[in-house]
């Protein structure tokens, strides 16, 4: 009896964890987590369809958890089983997004670079920055698409050119993102001739980031590689240890499942820590608010 709730419990538990890493595998990744400027700034330009998007996700990710957690509980009548379940639904996905965050930042610097060098040619044609910042919204690349589309939906709403910029940095939130925007707002206050000439360089400059991005990510390709079977061996002597028969019985005490839970957590530690190793940081920005400025005013004709 002791062997099929333990089996049953494992069984239910790695379908629901394998579920859940196929139903969000194709969940998009951002670079980072925008800031508090950006969320206010974006307002009405697509960004709550976005968050309503990721609230969603959430929403059925937990619901997941909880189900996973009561079925592990019920088949194994141990609650240490149950948290470590829904822990696991939660955690695994996380934990196995490395690489998709990693590509995805390369991704958009490389869109980019391709996106600088259309507006610096679409200048260099005689256009104004503004003109040419809106003419280039079907021209960006898909990883750059909605924070371009969002630009331009700024400029239309009459705000600000500067703001506008401002509110697009903080929308890509990377370093490489402040390098661009620094030169269109140098272009757009000085308005002198050269802009095309510096975007262009600007361009290529991009072009030698994401080689040396896609240089270090092939390197972290090992570590993040070992990182991924760790965490797939893990859960599957996790649940070989539940069907081994009398192998987990000493645990089914309380003073077993206060020393399971302490193994557990140890465990999930060190698969946190790993992870944090392994992940690639986004480069420091220079343009991120941190001061709470207020919205900008449109300014309005």
């Amino acid at each position: 009896m002791i062997l099929l709730a333990g089996l049953s419990g494992a069984a239910v538990v790695g379908g629901l964890v394998l579920l859940v890493c196929w139903w969000f595998s194709d969940a998009d990744a951002e670079p980072a987590r925008p800031s508090r400027r950006a969320r206010r700034l974006a307002a009405g330009f697509g960004a709550d369809q976005a968050d309503e998007g990721q609230a969603r996700r959430k929403a059925k990710l937990g619901a997941a958890a909880v189900l996973a957690g009561a079925l592990a509980w019920w088949g194994t009548g141990w609650p240490v089983a149950g948290l470590t379940a829904a822990v696991a639904v939660v955690g695994v996905p996380w934990l196995l997004d490395g690489i998709r965050t990693a590509t995805a930042r390369i991704e958009r610097v490389e869109g980019l670079e391709e996106w600088i060098r259309r507006v610096a040619d679409l200048v260099a044609a005689g256009g104004g920055l503004e003109q040419s910042l809106l003419r280039s919204a079907g021209l960006a690349p898909e990883s750059v698409s909605e924070p371009v589309q969002r630009l331009v939906a700024r400029l239309q709403a009459r705000w600000r050119t500067e703001d506008a910029l401002r509110a697009f940095a903080d929308d890509l939130s990377d370093g490489a993102s402040d390098l661009v925007v620094a030169a269109l707002l140098l272009g757009n206050e000085l308005r002198g001739p050269g802009l095309a000439r510096v975007l262009t360089e600007l361009a290529q400059t991009l072009a030698a980031e994401v080689a040396t991005r896609r240089q270090v990510e092939a390197d972290r390709a090992k570590p993040r590689a070992n990182a991924r079977w760790l965490v797939l061996i893990t859960l599957g002597a996790s649940a070989a240890a539940f069907v081994a028969g009398q192998y987990m019985a000493p645990y089914g005490t309380p003073i077993g499942q206060l020393m399971l839970l302490g193994i557990v957590s140890a465990i999930a530690g060190c698969l946190v820590w790993l992870r944090k190793i392994a992940q690639t940081q986004p480069d420091p920005r220079f343009l991120a608010d941190t001061s709470g400025a207020k919205e900008p005013s449109a300014a309005l004709v």
